[in-house]
């Protein structure tokens, strides 16, 4: 007598035809990022200024899944939290379309959480696809009892200031001529206040790499937030548009309710009134938290606006064209 066939085999033969074709969809949900693994560097050589490290372990968690009217973006992504060593995640372009320029990337999430694959993973890959390379800074998150609900928080600025320097200090090594930010929902905030508090560092300079200059070269600001100044039509406290600002791109949704785009505007004619160069676009009906993913509505083609001001400001420049 033969022995019965397992009822599992037929199961497991399919599954074994079908793995090639699932490993190819769960591929292609991934952003194409560069050719080579991200390299991941320690912003502070120590402990951080103002940490007591006494937060827990730094954990991924997921984001809420929100409705149509708070965000463009409504199922959960990938969020990172309890950070109290601060890092950069770089990613490279391919070699032959590196432009020579790098941008820090902020990601949003009011100083509590990283939105770290909306917005950091994905955006280093459209930056990749630009020539550009894009580091994620992974800043201190969430808010410490002495920084309060509200208002920006303080810590991250100095990792944002500390970054821009270190990736400087590192220019000639890792083939980069020209560094810019981009910063979404408070990381919009954190972008604005590091391109506009360059002239003094927020902490007691360390080492050698302090004494490098913290000013980026550009700065582009998604749905930012913290920008206004309470029940006014003006800057909130703390902000200001010193002489030696860099170029601004903003962008921003009509009907953000998270972060009205008062925010953006009201940047924007400051910067103008500054004379600083400065372009504003404020996308009808979209909401908060579109990040870069293309999608059926007009706001997902403010990457390409980016893109064009870039080159218009001449930060696409291979070096054999400068």
């Amino acid at each position: 007598m033969k022995p019965a066939r397992s009822k599992t085999r037929p199961l497991q033969a399919a599954l074994r035809r079908l793995a090639p074709s699932l490993l190819l969809v769960w591929l292609s949900a991934l952003p194409i990022l560069g050719e080579e693994p991200p390299m991941i560097v320690e912003i502070w050589p120590g402990r951080a200024p103002e940490e007591s490290g006494n937060i827990g372990a730094e954990r991924i968690v997921m984001s809420p899944q929100l409705d149509r009217k708070q965000v463009e973006v409504t199922e959960p992504t990938r969020m990172i939290t309890d950070v109290t060593k601060p890092t950069l995640t770089i990613y490279r372009p391919a070699k032959d379309q590196d432009t020579g320029t790098a941008v820090l990337i902020c990601p949003g999430g009011g100083y509590w959480n990283l939105y770290w694959q909306l917005e950091g993973e994905e955006v280093a890959a459209w930056l990749n696809k630009l020539g550009v390379t894009g580091i994620i800074l992974k800043y201190r998150v969430p808010r410490r009892p002495d920084e309060p609900k509200g208002e920006p928080a303080r810590r991250p600025l100095q990792d944002a200031q500390r970054a821009v320097s270190l990736v400087r200090s590192k220019a000639r090594e890792w083939g980069i001529r020209r560094i810019g930010m981009v910063g979404f929902s408070a990381g919009g905030h954190l972008a604005i206040a590091t391109a506009t508090r360059f002239e003094k560092r927020t902490y007691e300079p360390i080492d050698e790499v302090d004494r490098i200059s913290c000013r980026p070269d550009f700065a582009i600001l998604a749905y930012p937030g913290y920008l206004k100044a309470k029940d006014k039509d003006e800057l909130a406290p703390g902000l200001r548009i010193p002489a030696g600002t860099p170029p601004i791109f903003l962008v921003h949704g009509g009907d953000d309710i998270i972060s009205p785009p008062q925010h953006s505007v009201l940047m924007y004619l400051a910067l103008k009134q500054a004379g600083v160069p400065a372009e504003l676009h404020v996308y009808a009906t979209a909401a908060h938290d579109f990040g870069v993913r293309a999608s059926d509505h007009p706001c997902s083609t403010w990457t390409e606006a980016c893109a064009h001001w870039l080159r218009h400001q001449g930060f696409l420049k291979p070096a054999a064209q400068e």
